[in-house]
């Protein structure tokens, strides 16, 4: 009896393998072993240098590190591509009351746009095209000069996290 308990176990535990893997909060189906990105052009009004090789190489990491997938060169059986459409810097946050800041911007914005094309070469109802968006906010006593490196870095993190859970958390 306890034989038969374990070979059923064992068999339902091999069928669910078999058709989906889960790795660190990722469903990614059996039938995709490689990915690749492309390189995202920074096409912003605004352009930072190196926003587009940082991007790309966490983007990257973020897989490599999250899946089992290898890196593929060109096209793996799943492709990221894409462009950078917005690195845009603003006023917010603006002060009121009757002291001499009033209508004054307390805080300043900086919001980065991704426009990414994500293709599934074994399922095509999973590919998407689909713009990301996510800013951070600092004090407006601070040049963007002196915060643009630490919040560049914050801003990619969820923006990688948002596109990663798009591709590969199916919610």
């Amino acid at each position: 009896m306890k034989r038969l308990v374990i070979s059923i176990l064992f068999i339902a535990c091999s069928f669910l393998l078999n058709s989906c893997y889960t790795f660190t909060g990722a469903s990614i189906p059996v039938s995709v072993k490689t990915f690749s990105v492309q390189f995202f052009e920074n096409k912003a009004p605004l352009v930072v240098p190196s926003l587009s090789q940082t991007f790309t190489e966490a983007l990257k990491g973020k897989i490599l590190r999250s899946t089992p997938l290898d890196l593929l060169r060109p096209i793996g059986d799943v492709n990221f591509e894409g462009t950078i459409t917005q690195y845009n810097v603003a006023p917010v946050a603006i002060a009121s009351g009757g002291d001499q800041n009033r209508g004054q911007a307390n805080q300043t914005r900086l919001t980065i746009t991704v426009q990414v094309k994500f293709t599934n070469t074994k399922d095509d109802k999973l590919s998407f095209d689909q713009s990301f968006s996510r800013f951070a906010d600092f004090p407006k006593n601070q040049s963007l000069a002196s915060v643009q490196s630490q919040l560049i870095q914050s801003i990619t993190d969820e923006l990688i996290d948002d596109i990663f859970n798009r591709a590969f958390s199916n919610w």
